[in-house]
């Protein structure tokens, strides 16, 4: 993966100005009907999660056509339906087996290269979750080709855009891979509709491979709140708030009050305030809700990496030299411990 690979057809029609403009438009015609892009769908329970959809968001903006693959138990008459009515899929291709239920990657990336080599896709995109995380970059290695990941947007067909340094510098790629691996910031690819579709359901290639791993158990954390990846509305704490007992204390009737769901900084969770499925940053989710609230939080560039593309942020903090302040939209310089209950009664007036 280099920055002086060969030019795209794209790149050459635009570097030569004599081209005319229906030339151009003849080679975009092409280059665009050469596309296939397989799109790596989540499911838990038979439904698909938003990563899923970010994912078909990506595929739709390269062009092409765009095919989903989704595995796992019962996939055909729950999963598979909810993705063909997805507009902008020309097909679902499904494999249904007990054993990719849970997504382990040691069975699953031979499963998802077979069926890459059976379609001839040009490039094969998943969410950059816990999932795509673990999977694709097997499927890379099997496929030698090396991975692009997180990446927040499309130039053309072999050039991607992502972040490095938590966000601080911006990296444009160029791929001369023959199948680009590619996992998506969900944050930046959106707006799918998810009625309207109908592609067609159609069986995958199942090669039965052997798993060394085996699925124990999982420990979930029930909520009623909104999802953090999804909510339009998040109040996250930090380490100001000194405690679990102050954390829960201040943020859950604020969260309660605003209809928000509940984040944490890296330092609050490991600290033991908040669960770690609720971190927001480089090393937790990242969001990019309407509302983005702020107390106790510092802003270190590893927690700003998960949540600057919010649209609205607005801090709480005693320290009025707080990085988060560089950020935030709102900033109300004082004591959370004052100024967040007083918030609340406020919201709930």
């Amino acid at each position: 993966m280099i920055s002086v690979a060969r030019p795209s057809v794209l790149r050459a029609a635009r570097s030569q100005p004599h081209l005319s403009r229906p030339i151009f438009d003849v080679r975009l015609s092409a280059l665009t009907r050469l596309l296939s892009t397989l799109a790596v769908l989540e499911q838990r329970d038979g439904k698909l999660s938003s990563a899923s959809l970010s994912a078909i968001a990506a595929a739709q903006k390269l062009g092409g056509s765009v095919t989903g693959f989704v595995a796992g138990d019962g996939v055909k008459s729950s999963a598979a339906v909810e993705a063909a009515k997805i507009k902008g899929l020309e097909k679902v291709v499904a494999v249904e087996n007990a054993a990719y239920e849970k997504g382990l990657p040691e069975n699953y990336a031979p499963l998802l290269v077979d069926n890459i080599k059976s379609g001839g896709y040009t490039h094969v995109i998943a969410g950059h979750s816990a999932f795509g995380k673990g999977l694709l970059p097997r499927v890379a290695a099997l496929l030698d080709v090396q991975q692009i990941s997180d990446i927040t947007a499309i130039e053309n067909e072999d050039t991607f855009v992502r972040p490095i340094y938590a966000g601080n510098a911006i990296l444009t790629v160029q791929s001369e891979d023959p199948i680009k691996v590619i996992t998506v910031r969900g944050t930046a690819f959106q707006g799918v509709e998810t009625e309207g579709g109908s592609a067609e359901i159609v069986d995958g290639v199942d090669p039965k491979a052997e798993s060394i791993t085996e699925w124990v158990s999982e420990d979930l954390a029930k909520s009623d709140r909104p999802d953090l990846a999804t909510a339009s509305r998040v109040v996250s704490g930090g380490r100001g708030l000194k405690s679990k007992e102050e954390f829960d204390r201040v943020m859950i009737p604020l969260a309660d009050a605003l209809g928000a769901a509940i984040g944490a900084s890296r330092a609050a969770v490991d600290s033991g305030y908040a669960d770690n499925s609720l971190q927001v940053g480089q090393t937790g989710k990242n969001v990019a809700p309407q509302l983005y609230l702020a107390a106790g939080i510092s802003g270190a560039i590893q927690h700003l990496a998960g949540m600057k593309d919010s649209k609205v942020i607005a801090a709480i903090n005693k320290d009025p030299e707080a990085p988060i302040f560089q950020v935030a939209d709102v900033g109300l310089v004082g004591d959370l411990f004052e100024k967040v209950p007083e918030l609340t009664e406020k919201l709930k007036k």
